[in-house]
């Protein structure tokens, strides 16, 4: 939460619609958006497939993010899958996505030390040093640098 509040007026005074990860759903309205049994959705909590936000009483609050997250339980359960089989998949859709944004990181590294080892070539082309880097032609799909040393004289 960034400590602003979730609803209400932003800068300019117009009314803005809260974030998707703000929990504003009391369980009835958000049994009526996921089209499930409130009683479901309690006992999804318990479980741990959907962890929605807190009143200071203890009531559940759900986000919009924690409705599509129940669409998609619902959705696996009626297949026939397993409340274990639902958790695993969804454990297992979140280590490829923080896998996906570790590739992604990893990508803009790589371009980055190409850049840098490009302009760094350039200011060789007329004396190269004794430890020369040899860059291939990158594709978007597999590139390399390799180091090499010149033999001695």
């Amino acid at each position: 939460m960034t400590g602003r509040p979730a609803t209400g007026r932003d800068a300019a005074g117009s009314h803005r619609a809260p974030g998707p990860d703000v929990p504003v759903f009391v369980i009835s309205v958000a049994a009526e958006l996921t089209g499930l049994h409130p009683q479901t959705l309690r006992t999804y909590d318990r479980l741990g497939l959907v962890r929605p936000g807190r009143t200071g009483g203890g009531g559940r609050r759900y986000s919009w993010r924690d409705i599509e997250l129940l669409r998609e339980v619902a959705d696996l359960t009626s297949t026939g899958i397993g409340l274990e089989g639902v958790r695993r998949i969804l454990e297992l859709e979140l280590q490829v996505d923080a896998l996906q944004r570790r590739v992604d990181e990893l990508e803009q590294e790589r371009a980055a030390a190409d850049y840098a080892l490009r302009r760094t070539l350039t200011g060789y082309q007329n004396t190269p040093p004794k430890n020369l880097p040899a860059v291939r032609a990158t594709t978007p799909t597999a590139g390399s640098v390799t180091v090499w040393r010149r033999g001695r004289s």
